[in-house]
């Protein structure tokens, strides 16, 4: 049998004269340990964790199905933003953005908020490089907003919901 000093386990094992245990098998709960586990030849192998399921979350989790913000690609770029009949929001962002994902849920609220007062739409830069470059969008996030087909305002980078918010409502004030 192994000494305790040369055992490998992070936590103190109980020594074989002043446990009533046997170290070969035992099953102790331990308080500082919310698991029970088995001692096997002085190590600790764990029998079974069961975990309570995670409490509700007060947040809502928006996935891309989810998104009020439709995508908007070179294809129906002219139709569904310069022959718009309300102003438009669009935002030009990456998949591999991390600070776009931020401005993706605000721009999924403002879309609901302004429902029928305005269209929110997203374009991924890396598949409608011409557009962006037609925009001249150098990084993302970016968002433009169009009014009768024209370029009114711009949002560069990740900002509060209120900068989106001041600049649409001059846009639709225009």
């Amino acid at each position: 049998m192994a000494s305790s000093s040369s055992l490998s386990s992070p936590l103190p094992l109980p020594s074989p004269r002043a446990s009533p245990y046997s170290l070969h098998h035992c099953h102790l709960r331990l308080p500082s340990l919310p698991f029970p586990f088995t001692l096997h030849s002085n190590r600790l192998a764990m029998l079974s964790v069961k975990s309570a399921p995670p409490p509700p979350s007060p947040l809502r989790v928006l996935c891309s199905r989810d998104s009020r913000a439709a995508a908007v690609t070179k294809d129906s770029w002219e139709k569904l933003i310069l022959k718009s009949d309300i102003p438009v929001l669009v935002e030009f962002y990456a998949s591999w953005c991390g600070p776009c994902r931020m401005v993706h849920r605000v721009i999924d609220e403002i879309a609901g908020e302004y429902d029928g007062k305005l269209k929110c739409f997203v374009l991924n830069t890396d598949s409608d490089l011409q557009i962006a470059e037609n925009y001249e969008i150098k990084a993302v996030p970016v968002v433009l907003l169009f009014k009768n087909g024209e370029k009114r305002e711009s949002v560069v980078g990740t900002m509060p919901k209120e900068f989106y918010v001041a600049a649409i409502e001059r846009v639709l004030q225009l």
